[in-house]
Order: structure tokens, then sequence, then C-alpha cells
């Protein structure tokens, strides 16, 4: 038996539009900020040790490096490995997890590559 409850529809509409949204806020939550997307895009070339990384991005600080690195590691998106020497060696890379975010920036950059030209200039940033 089918039967129609007032409001219904647009109640699912919106709990259904709330969910997209709160999945959207997750992946923001991982890769939001100005440093995140560009350390990934480091690391979807291959194995970085940590200067590495800080000369490539060139303006970040160590502690915000260091800050970025823990929080995407936290999120199951970088690996740390530690080498037992003197000085030692921490090299980091991207989990499995990690390399399945490369589609989603490649998205955000043709977005941002073909809509240049809608976005007011102070927004405009080319990075690489």
């Amino acid at each position: 038996m089918h039967f129609e409850v007032p409001g219904y529809a647009e109640r699912y509409r919106r709990m259904a539009e709330k969910l997209v949204s709160c999945h959207v806020e997750t992946t923001l939550a991982v890769i939001g900020g100005r440093w995140k997307v560009l350390i990934l895009q480091q690391l979807f070339d291959g194995v970085k040790r940590f200067n590495e990384l800080r000369r490539a991005l060139g303006g970040i600080t160590h502690k915000t490096l260091t800050q970025q690195l823990r929080e995407l590691e936290a999120d199951g998106i970088v690996s740390r490995k530690v080498y037992p020497q003197i000085p030692p060696k921490v090299e980091y890379s991207l989990t499995p997890l990690g390399k399945t975010l490369r589609p989603v920036l490649v998205a955000m950059h043709q977005w941002a590559k073909h809509q240049t030209g809608e976005l007011p200039p102070k927004r405009v940033r080319h990075r690489g």
C-alpha cells in the first residue's frame, strides 16, 4: 500500500541535500586550507622528505608544514616513515586513501581553469 505523507517529499529532499553537504564538508575538512592541496600535489609525484616539501612549497613555515602533515597523517591521507639513523630521516608518501584524492584535485583544477574568467580577479591565483 502506498500513501503520501504531507511534506514528506520536501523533508526527504532537504535531508538528502544536507547529507551531500556533509560529505562535501568532510572532504573540505581533509584537504581544506592553503597548504594541504599543495602538499598533496607534491606527494602525487612520489615520496618526499620534509625539507624537499618545504623547498617545493616556498613560503610555508616549518611549524605550518609540520601541522599540515600531522593532520593529513591523522586523516589517513599521508604516511610518515621514520628511519632509525642519525640524523633522523623521515619520508612522507600518500596512502592508498590519499591517492584516491587525485581525481578530486584534478576536477577542482579543471573547474578553476575553465571558470577563471568568471571569478573576481582577487580570487584567481595561478600556482602551477
